[in-house]
């Protein structure tokens, strides 16, 4: 038996070798391969067309994302006394990518498709692109989330959040007036601070249509506020809770769904799903929202007023979340794939606008001269960020006596800040607090396009 079963070990051992060098010799291919790959990418690169249609070019931008997105999420994970960046890390390493960028020489072997400026074509497709891909996505699974309850916590608590809006918005406002009042601001410099502090594009966008030949300062406003307006948020809605010694385990009892509703509960019917991650539901509702975004209605003096790709798509997700189906047709997103999009969607859209801000912001400062405007801009978007928020809490806490999260929550959608209601999730470790987001956010999506625009065409 013992030479029985060592013939048989022997024999079973005899291949190894011609696996051995088969292994390497696939391996020797891949390496051949690769090689053969990375010299003509470079030889593309030197010699060839370097803007994004270019093999190399747009390998660069994929590079660049994702340099960023793995930089960025270390970054976030750091965390001092319980405060992290979380994905906001992300928005931070891509502003210092998007300078670094500037910094290459155009005439740079292999490098120089890295370069960065105002003009570059990789830059509009961080903005254009990049940046608004990630944002559907993010409203949109923000949508889903929150409207199978939207409808219902809206009609409970309609005046709080309209009334939590627009003193946020009106704060903010105020103190952009009073700001613009000053020798050699002007309302068009702090209209784009406003913007940027309050991270709204719409705003952004609003002030340029009305600002003319001047429509540098709003961009320099929004530039140098932008950074400020993202990062200030964030840190707030977790600063907050620990100010407060709050119990989480409490707060978040407090936005415990009710019951479902009756419709809900008879629905065991077999619905048509066209897949089972929700990508087609989610489609359907983002195309809706962006043709309803794209209505401009007349306002003031050739201006107009549209919910843009973020009101329309949210408001759109949202309706399609609250009643799920289209006749036999599920509109139904699973919990999970609704997480990933949000996480994923955020990302993209820090990325997008981190790297955008940085270049753009370097542009700017560099026509603006540098010196006190600078200065300015920073104080003056700090305050515009910072003031809103204190006393949109304040008034949340002692007169609305909204719960923590509630109050939070409509603070993120007052100051219509994206990353920030990502931060709050993840703080509040529930997808609740989104509904108070999404509830707060059309309201002053309105009124900050209407203050940018009457700020300038009224002083």
């Amino acid at each position: 038996m013992e030479k029985e079963n060592l013939q048989t070990e022997q024999t079973e051992l005899s291949p190894a070798p011609k696996k051995k060098s088969l292994k390497w010799l696939w391996i020797t291919i891949a390496l051949v391969v690769v090689a053969g790959i990375a010299a003509w990418c470079i030889y593309n690169g030197i010699t060839g067309d370097k803007g994004v249609s270019g093999v190399f070019g747009l390998s660069a931008l994929l590079c660049g994302i994702f340099i960023v997105c793995s930089l960025g999420y270390m970054l976030g994970r750091i965390t001092i006394k319980g405060v992290s960046l979380g994905t906001a890390g992300v928005f931070l390493v891509a502003i210092l990518f998007g300078f670094l960028c500037t910094l290459i020489p155009e005439d740079l072997p292999v490098l120089s498709v890295f370069h960065l400026d105002e003009s570059a074509t990789n830059v509009k497709y961080y903005k254009s692109v990049i940046q608004n891909v990630g944002l559907v996505m993010f409203v949109g699974s923000v949508g889903f989330i929150a409207g199978p309850k939207f409808f219902r916590d809206l009609k409970k608590n309609f005046k709080t959040y309209i009334l939590m809006g627009v003193v946020i918005i009106l704060v903010g406002t105020v103190v952009a007036v009073s700001f613009a009042l000053l020798p050699g601001i002007g309302p068009e410099f702090s209209a784009g601070i406003l913007s940027g502090a309050l991270t709204s594009t719409p705003g952004y966008s609003a002030a340029l249509e009305v600002a003319g030949e001047l429509e540098g300062l709003v961009t320099l406003g929004h530039a140098i506020a932008y950074p400020f307006g993202v990062i200030g948020v964030v840190l707030f809605v977790q600063l907050m809770p620990k100010f407060m010694k709050a119990n989480m385990d409490h707060e978040r009892s407090l936005l415990k769904p009710e019951v479902m509703q009756a419709r809900e509960k008879k629905e065991n019917k077999k619905l048509f799903k066209c897949d089972d991650f929700g990508f087609t539901a989610i489609a359907l509702a983002i195309v809706s929202g962006l043709i309803l975004g794209g209505i401009k209605i007349p306002i003031f003096a050739g201006a107009n007023f549209s919910l843009g790709t973020t009101g329309g798509v949210l408001i759109m997700c949202l309706v399609f979340g609250h009643f799920g189906r289209i006749g036999k047709l599920s509109l139904e997103v699973p919990e999970k794939s609704a997480k990933v999009m949000r996480e994923l969607g955020l990302m993209l859209f820090l990325i997008g606008a981190g790297v955008d801000g940085g270049v753009n912001l370097v542009a700017q400062i560099s026509n603006a001269g540098g010196g006190m405007i600078v200065v300015w801009g920073l104080l003056g978007g700090a305050l515009m960020t910072v003031i809103p928020m204190v006393v949109g809490f304040i008034l949340g806490k002692k007169l609305l006596k909204l719960p923590l999260l509630n109050n939070l929550g409509s603070i993120t959608g007052g100051m219509t800040s994206t990353p920030a209601l990502g931060t709050l999730i993840n703080t509040a470790e529930t997808e609740d607090v989104a509904g108070a987001y999404a509830s707060t956010y059309p309201i002053a999506l309105v009124l900050i396009v209407l203050a940018c625009n009457l700020m300038i065409g009224l002083l």
